[in-house]
């Protein structure tokens, strides 16, 4: 099954890399606001659909773009699907996309591939049998200090996306962290961090699609992955953390009173937070009288004219 799904990733890798050549010339439709799809997607969704089905005809397919419409509908073997992931990044140009696979059987991920077309790099896991990045065994890194570690993340992007927690989330853990990083997509966010090139991921608003396979790379480097608030049945949850257990605690620590699961008290802590920072905000926009000019306006015009005004004259 892995090696099927090696395949599958294989030739919708292809047809990304060629319609890289040119992507000025990919067609490009928009789903909602900043949320995109091209004709790249599609093609490279159905390869790997026909793929699998040809190997599989009985198992089920969850793929981001159509759905449950391909498939049995009723299997306990579910291949769970993103075609192109960083769609956003890959219509301007960015090098920073992959394809991503998983195979669930009775609810569980047992099979997963991320394939990085761009650096030809097959990352892949069995349940039990260790993850690997072509024929490289995968761990999770070393440290054990969150104010000494890479901490990659996604920014909300979609109306009705909840901005202002996300930013309190972001301070918090840059604040803790050593840097944090947005690549844009987050299978291969997470296949990094599998492969120890950054220390944790957190994110919110995530499909199922979207943390699959990465979820399986996880767990068989030896890092852990759940939602905001530690659980690991969370692939249908919208929110995402991992990291080496030692970093994934302190993130979870940080992170858990943001969770939709979170208790009434962490809730209400962060709500008292936001309309703190809010009115805090309204102060710091309110403006001097006009005829009491800042002194950074008094100094523009000095710069502008020349002219300091009277050398008595208060500020």
């Amino acid at each position: 099954m892995l090696n099927v799904a090696v395949k599958a990733a294989r030739a919708a890798g292809a047809i990304i890399n060629r319609a890289a050549l040119d992507v000025e010339a990919v067609r490009v439709s928009v789903k909602q606001t900043n949320d995109f799809v091209t004709e790249v997607d599609h093609n490279a969704e159905a390869a790997i659909i026909e793929n699998l089905l040809t190997a599989y005809p009985g198992h089920g397919i969850l793929a981001e773009e159509s759905g449950s419409e391909h498939g049995a509908k009723d299997s306990e073997f579910v291949w769970i699907i993103d075609p192109l992931d960083g769609t956003t990044n890959f219509i301007h140009g960015f090098p920073f996309y992959c394809v991503s696979i998983a195979l669930a059987v009775r609810g569980k991920i047992e099979q997963a591939v991320v394939y990085d077309p761009i650096r030809n790099d097959i990352y892949s896991a069995s349940k039990g049998r260790g993850a690997y990045v072509n024929d490289r065994r995968l761990r999770v890194a070393k440290r054990i200090r969150l104010q000494e570690c890479l901490i990659s993340t996604g920014f909300p992007y979609r109306p009705g996306d909840k901005l202002k927690p996300y930013l309190n989330m972001l301070g918090e853990v840059m604040s803790q962290c050593a840097g944090v990083r947005r690549p844009g997509a987050a299978a291969l966010d997470l296949a990094h961090v599998a492969a120890g090139f950054s220390d944790g991921f957190f994110e919110s608003g995530l499909q199922p699609w979207d943390v699959a396979a990465g979820s399986l790379l996880i767990t068989e480097a030896g890092g852990l992955i759940g939602n905001y608030t530690g659980e690991s049945d969370f692939i249908d949850h919208g929110e995402c953390v991992a990291g080496n257990p030692r970093i994934y605690g302190q993130l979870v620590a940080t992170l858990g009173k943001y969770s939709k699961f979170a208790g009434a008290g962490d809730k209400a802590s962060v709500r008292q937070t936001l309309q703190d920072d809010t009115a805090a905000g309204d102060i710091a926009s309110t403006t001097l009288p006009a005829d009491k000019p800042t002194l950074k306006a008094m100094k523009v015009k000095t710069l502008v004219t020349g002219d300091s005004g009277p050398q008595d004259a208060p500020l």
